[in-house]
Order: structure tokens, then sequence, then C-alpha cells
């Protein structure tokens, strides 16, 4: 019997029709394995993967290969992104076994769940000398029914190795000296052509440019800020952004940033928001600023589920074929726009005959600034008037609250340094519907679903990217309400996450989470920061917005946590953005600033040049005195509203005058 159809996940869902007798990661599934003593199949995947959709096409929906599964295994499905805590075990172990990982990925393990076996994608028959799908279901059984005391031992070897090589690193100062060296490592592996890292894939490393962008305010570097905007500008030409709604999608699949990947991230959009509209008020770019306010259009308007929460992504595929929505021929753009409209644009969109992409159909890159830029608005909104004709990716409307955190702490960033009210409104709006439907008892959990929250408990990065969006939430609006909130997920992400072992490390389960094979503690950012890094960043912030009695205690944690990201930073930086991040805005003091007063031009006048100004990892409240603790203390001067600026535990004096403000920044 299939039970996925009780599921909350989209992906699971996707699943329910299968005649696999599929069932969720929990504990009926081990007891049944246990009790028929037959080994599971664990298949992991998400509802945007393209090569999931094709392996359950192949596979999964297959009668013959489900009754060999039904037989033989115990087939449990997981949604990565509802546990990534299950993910990450299996995502390290396929990794030691078969040097790469991805999805979807497909492991078997012993009854207790210790991992002997592991890949990814398996096609429906031999292919590049590797076995058929139903080849390998054979041989594992053929193994375990022949050999199952050496499977069991293996599956017990291959936990105890793991578990020691993903102890926590010893610590390393990643000063300033340390800074600079991992800004220089980034030299060598820029691609001074195409921007970005390395070739094909490349997905946008959005952490590691805000580290960079940080490190050019802190230290003056122009390298750090060439590669930043290098990297910036050929992604937001290139295919990867969506020229006519708005929104990235999750990696291009060539160096040159032409053909994406077509799935859109949640996750990977508001860290792209943010840092565009940090590079947009850094360098003064008109251009910039466009590309913060199209992708925050995107998530307004795609990714915006009805009752105020963001959903976690948009399809890859749509009706089974990758990238039918998105690609055009010169024929069809002059079929919309009429013969002149139609050969301007594909001339200004690198639309060709031969094609870009596939079938004679090209992605849409905006090769040179438009002359006419009234003319472009024109041409892009017939165009997506016309794409949205079309079928569209389906969604995964799930509400995942550390993806949730990073887009109400980007929509309030950005709105505050773009002067955009209204993402700030839906800041707002987010953070009450994840706070209110999430947090459970004092604890979150990961994820909802159509005003149903889920079971799956939150991880680390639940606790750290909400708490660093709701500190990014206090600073908009001035509300203590959701600094209260975020201290309270703070001191119960310390209580319960905390490495007792290595001092400044976290696991990334808590305590009395679902017991794994071995306790996942993965300190590296990929696409979205650390649990860790998270959890440090928002613990910076945190001490500097709180009053003096917590502060102390908040700033040392978070030292001492990037501490154990020193040697991570130190020989792999392109994996450690965020903890990059973090120690600038530590070696920047943090910089804070209160500014104080009824409102009126004056206050008005301070708050933007303190906004606009402070460098990325800042602190910045606006205020009326003894609003917030931030605020507590700081009167006004000579009966004006002031500044006051802070670096650290230094402060120089309160200032009424923009300039002196400037000043003070500089």
């Amino acid at each position: 019997m299939n039970r996925l159809v009780r599921s909350t996940s989209p992906y699971l869902r996707q699943h329910a029709g299968n005649p696999v007798d599929w069932q969720e990661w929990g504990t009926e599934a081990f007891a049944e394995a246990r009790r028929r003593d037959v080994p599971i199949l664990l298949s992991i995947g998400y509802a945007a993967c393209h090569w999931c959709h094709v392996m359950a096409h192949e596979s999964f929906e297959d009668d013959e290969v489900a009754a060999v599964m039904n037989e033989h295994f115990v087939n449990i499905k997981v949604d990565r992104e509802e546990r990534p805590d299950v993910d990450a075990v299996y995502m390290t172990a396929t990794q030691a076994m078969t040097g790469h990982g991805g999805w979807p990925m497909t492991c078997f393990l012993t009854p207790d769940g210790a991992p002997f076996h592991c890949g990814t994608y398996y096609p429906p028959a031999p292919r590049h000398g590797q076995p058929s799908f139903r080849q390998l279901l054979e041989a594992v059984d053929e193994a375990w029914s022949d050999r199952g005391a050496e499977v069991r031992e293996a599956g017990e070897r291959v936990v105890a190795q793991l578990a020691r090589q993903t102890e926590a690193l010893p610590p390393s100062p990643v000063d300033p000296a340390a800074l600079d060296g991992a800004a220089a490592a980034m030299l060598p592996e820029y691609d001074r052509r195409h921007g970005g890292f390395g070739t094909a894939p490349k997905f946008p490393p959005t952490m590691v440019l805000e580290f960079l962008l940080r490190h050019h305010e802190r230290t003056g570097s122009v390298e750090a800020l060439s590669i930043a905007e290098g990297t910036a500008a050929a992604m937001a030409a290139g295919g990867l952004n969506d020229q006519l709604d708005g929104g990235f999608a999750r990696y291009s699949v060539d160096a040159g940033w032409v053909v994406p990947h077509f799935e859109k991230m949640l996750y990977d959009n508001a860290l792209l928001l943010r840092f565009y509209a940090h590079l947009a008020v850094r360098t003064r770019s008109d251009r910039y600023r466009e590309v913060a306010t199209a992708t925050a259009r995107f998530l307004l308007g795609r990714l915006r589920t009805a009752d105020g929460g963001f959903a976690a992504s948009l399809d890859a595929d749509t009706d089974g074929v990758e990238g039918l929505t998105y690609a055009w021929t010169p024929a069809q753009l002059v079929e919309v726009l009429g013969e002149d409209d139609g050969a301007w644009a594909a001339d200004l969109l690198g639309v060709t005959a031969a094609g870009t992409f596939e079938h004679g159909t090209s992605t849409l890159r905006l090769l040179r600034e438009p002359e006419v830029p009234a003319r472009w608005e024109r041409v892009r909104v017939a165009l997506l008037a016309a794409r949205d004709t079309r079928p569209q990716p389906a969604r995964d409307d799930k509400v995942v609250t550390a993806w949730n955190g990073l887009t109400i702490g980007a929509l309030a960033h950005a709105g505050t340094l773009l002067d955009e009210p209204s993402w700030v409104a839906a800041a707002v709006a987010a953070a009450t519907l994840v706070v209110d439907r999430h947090l459970v008892e004092g604890r979150l959990r990961r994820a909802s679903r159509d005003g149903v929250v889920g079971d799956a408990a939150g991880v680390l990065e639940d606790y750290g990217c909400l708490a660093d969006g709701l500190l990014a939430l206090h600073q908009a609006t001035a509300d203590p309400h959701w600094l209260d909130v975020a201290t309270g997920l703070l001191d119960t992400a310390l209580a319960h996450f905390t490495d007792q072992d290595a001092d400044g490390a976290f696991h990334d389960t808590a305590d009395d989470a679902d017991a794994l094979v071995w306790r996942p503690s993965d300190p590296a950012d990929n696409a979205s920061p650390s649990g860790a890094s998270a959890l440090a960043g928002a613990l910076l912030t945190a001490s500097a917005l709180v009053g003096p009695d917590r502060a102390g205690d908040y700033r040392a944690r978070a030292e001492s946590a990037v501490a154990r990201a020193g040697l991570l930073a130190e020989r792999a930086p392109r994996f450690a953005g965020h903890w990059l991040s973090v120690a600038e805005a530590l070696a920047a003091g943090p910089v804070q600033v209160a500014v104080v007063g009824a409102e009126d031009d004056r206050r008005r006048a301070l708050a933007e040049a303190a906004r606009r100004t402070a460098p990325g990892g800042a602190v910045v409240l606006v205020g009326g005195p003894d609003e917030a603790p931030l605020l507590a203390d700081r009167p006004l001067v000579d009966g004006l509203p002031a500044a006051y600026v802070c670096h650290g535990y230094v402060c120089d004096r309160p200032v009424t005058e923009v300039a002196d403000l400037l000043t003070a920044l500089a």
C-alpha cells in the first residue's frame, strides 16, 4: 500500500499514485524492515528536481520494477526539503561511497538505518557502464540474501567511519589576515570572461559575493569589488535571470550563464535579493536596483502563498518538458510583438534562428542595455503576458521555515534600503504566519502546507535563518516583538543544538530530535547558509540589538562559532561564504547605528544616510528613545534627532547632521 497520499509534502504526493508501496520516514517503516528482515530502499528528492521526475517516470511508475521493490525492500520516500537531517546523513554517505552526490538519491540501508550501498539516478536500462535500476535491485537483494551478515557489518563500518569524519573542526581564528587570504584565494578561481567561479555547471555564488562586497567595504579592495560586480552583472544579464518576470533559476548548465536549469528556488532568490539591494546602494547602480526590484516582484507575485508565506520552488519542468514555459524562437517573438519589435527583441535578447537551447529555441538574455527603456518595458510586458498563456511549471507550495526566514530578512532589508515599504509589509505578514503556525509550544516545525503544519521538527538552519530574518525585521520596523521572538529562538537553539564536546560547534539536529545513525553537523555553506553559520550571524546581530545583560554572551558564542569554521574558511573559502560574511561583520565591529527622535525630516535624512552608508552586517535601528534596547539611554541632542555610531564596543559622539554621520561611517 502506498502511504504517501496522507503526506503534506507536494513531492511525496507526486509519488502517491506509484505502484510502489512507499512509506514516509518513521519508526513504522523501520519496524517493518526488521520484521520482514529486508533492506530499506531510501529514495530522496524534491519537487522541482528534473531527474527525480525522470527516474519516477522510468522506474517508480513501472509495475514490474515496483513489484521487485515491494517484494524485496521496504521503500521509503523522503522530501529532502522537509527532512534535511535525513538528507544530510545519507548525502554524506553517498558522497563518501561514490565521490559525488545529487538528487534523486538512492540508498540501501540495513533495518537499523546503516547505509551499505548508495548512488543517485539509475536508468531503466544499462547505460554508460551503469547498471539498470532493476539490475541494481536484484544485485542488492542477492547480496542481502546470500551475505546478509557481511552487508550489515559493512553498513556499521560506514556509520562509524563517517561519524568520525564529521566531528567538529578544531578552532582557528578568522581574523583580518585570514579574511584577506580568503579574498585572495578567490582570484585564481574567478572566471574573468564570464563571471562566477570555475566551469560548468555554475551556481550563483551569492554568499561569497556578499563576503567580497563586505570585504571591499572594510578594506577598499578593488579586486573584491571587481569579482562581486563582474559576477553580478553576468548573472543578471544571462539566462539564469528571468528577463521577463524576474527571479533566478537554480544554476546555469554552461559556463556563460546562457542556459539555466529552470527550477527556481525560494532560498536562491531571497539571498540574491538581499545581495543585489546591497550592491545597488553601494555602487549607486540603477541596473542592480532593477534586478533587486524584479527579484522581489517574482517573490511576491509567483512564490507568495495565499496566507502570506512563501512557497519553496517552481518546477524545472512544464508538462514533463524542461524549459517549455521559458524558451522562444524568433518567429514566436514576431507573433507576439510584430515584425519590428520582434526583430528588435530577438537581437536584444539573443534569440537566434539556430537557438541557444533545444529544438531551435533560445533562452532570453539581456545582451545590452536597451537604448529606449520604455520600449523594452513595453516589449517585456507583452512577452510576459503571452508567456503566461503557456502551460506553467508546478509550484511546490510548502512553506519552509528556514527559507521563509531568509525571505523575511531579504524583504525587510532590501525594502528598507530601496525605500519599498510594501516589501517590508510582506515581510511582516510572512513573519506573522511562520511564527504563529510553525512555532509550536516553543519549538519550530520545519514546514507547513495549506494551513497545516507538518510533524518534522525544525533543524538548526530553521532557528538560525528565522532568527536572522526577524532581527532584520526588527531593524526595519523597530517593533520589539520581533526582537523578543528572535532571541527566544536563539536561546532555544543554544540549549538544544550545542555540541557539548566541542566549544563553539553545533549539531544540525536538536538533542531530542529523531535519532539517526549519526547526528549531522555540517558547517559548510552550500546553496544556503549552513545552520551553524546562520546561527552565528544571528547571534552577532542580536548581540548589537539586545541589552548589555545578554550582549556579551551572544557575541562570545558567535565568535567561538566563527573560530570553529576557521579551517573551512582557509581551505575551502567558496564553501564558507556566509561564515566569511559574519567574520567581516565581526572585524568591522560590528557597526551599530542608533537614530533616535520623533519622525521628522531630520530623522528621515539621518536614517536614510545610515542605512545606505553602513556596511553589510551593520545594525541600524531608528525610533524614539527607549523604544528598543539599542535606542535606550540615547537621548536627543539639543532637542534634535541624533545618530549614535558604535564600532563594536567603541562609540563616537552623537551627531545631528548627515555630513557628520557620513564622516563617522567612513
